[in-house]
């Protein structure tokens, strides 16, 4: 099968011939029609990940998927040869498999049944990112009437997580670029904050003089880089990045945490049906066939990405 991989750690990623991945007990061999990209996959495929978890060479990279099934595990009941599904790889050691290939192995507990009002180029850009956007809801503890900062909502968790807490009844501030405003505000974002021509902070303040009483935090990666002053004291911040850490929360008389996908299919399956039944926008604003996935892999890591990017199959 074709694969985008890395051959050897320390090596770019490449399209070229592999094997077709064996099948194991409890999983699902799918011939793959569409893969979402997360920003995850550039992490892999540098080895940045790989004193937490291990790497095995050569690694497929990509974790989300939409397909057709050509085999089943014996101890797989819920799907059938024939099946269209959509899943995801999960963050489970070895690294080793991926979906950026014409066929992917996806344990059973990560895959549903893909309703056939949705395509697969709209299937594959559910899992990772909406999934992250259920847990950082679910974190917030947010309320209806209350106000949440996402901060990166540019991005594919970030459209997913506003239309949740929108959802809940929350006041949406996002940043963004003047260029983002109508796709923020057709999800339901209430002010956009434009990062470029101030710091977030004061916008936030100028708009909002008590502070918000959430922020979700997308994008910080170093510390000090998260802005807790626009949150009031007493509110919570949720993250992606591990940024603001523990300590800094603490300084700040805030509460919080870091926050993980895990779409196994108890959190996947009502993600894919809101899809299906129109209660949850699918913003993918880019699809790329499987030759230019090491491009579309350049274009998230320079942090340029709107919405999602879905590769897609012809096979």
């Amino acid at each position: 099968m074709r694969a985008v991989h890395v051959a050897a750690s320390g090596e770019q990623p490449q399209l070229s011939e592999l094997p077709t991945p064996e099948l194991t007990n409890d999983s699902v061999l799918i011939q793959v029609k569409a893969a979402g990209l997360n920003p995850i996959d550039n992490a892999v495929a540098s080895g940045a990940m790989s004193e937490m978890i291990p790497h095995e060479y050569p690694l497929v990279l990509g974790r989300d998927a939409a397909g057709i099934v050509r085999a089943v595990g014996r101890d797989v009941d819920h799907v059938s040869v024939g099946d269209e599904v959509v899943g995801t790889v999960p963050f489970a050691g070895p690294f080793r498999e991926g979906t950026l290939a014409e066929f992917a192995v996806l344990p059973s507990k990560y895959v549903v049944t893909k309703p056939a009002s949705l395509d697969f180029v709209t299937a594959a850009a559910i899992p990772l990112a909406a999934a992250a956007a259920a847990a950082a809801l679910e974190a917030t503890q947010a309320q209806a009437g209350q106000i949440a900062l996402v901060n990166g909502a540019t991005g594919g968790v970030g459209g997913y997580v506003v239309q949740l807490l929108v959802a809940r009844g929350v006041t949406v501030v996002a940043t963004g670029t003047p260029a983002d405003t109508d796709r923020l505000s057709r999800l339901g974002v209430t002010t956009v904050v434009d990062y470029t021509t101030g710091t977030v902070v004061d916008q936030v303040r100028d708009a909002y003089p008590d502070g918000v009483d959430v922020l979700v935090e997308l994008v910080a990666n170093v510390a000090g880089a998260s802005p807790l002053g626009a949150v009031k004291t007493g509110g919570r911040v949720v993250s992606t990045t591990g940024h603001p850490d523990e300590a800094a929360l603490a300084t700040a008389g805030l509460a919080g945490s870091t926050i993980m996908a895990n779409p196994v299919r108890d959190i996947l399956g009502p993600l894919v049906e809101q899809a299906a039944a129109g209660t949850l926008a699918i913003d993918v604003t880019t699809t790329l066939p499987l030759e230019q996935a090491v491009e579309g892999l350049s274009t998230l890591a320079s942090g340029t990405a709107r919405g999602k990017i879905v590769i897609t199959l012809e096979n």
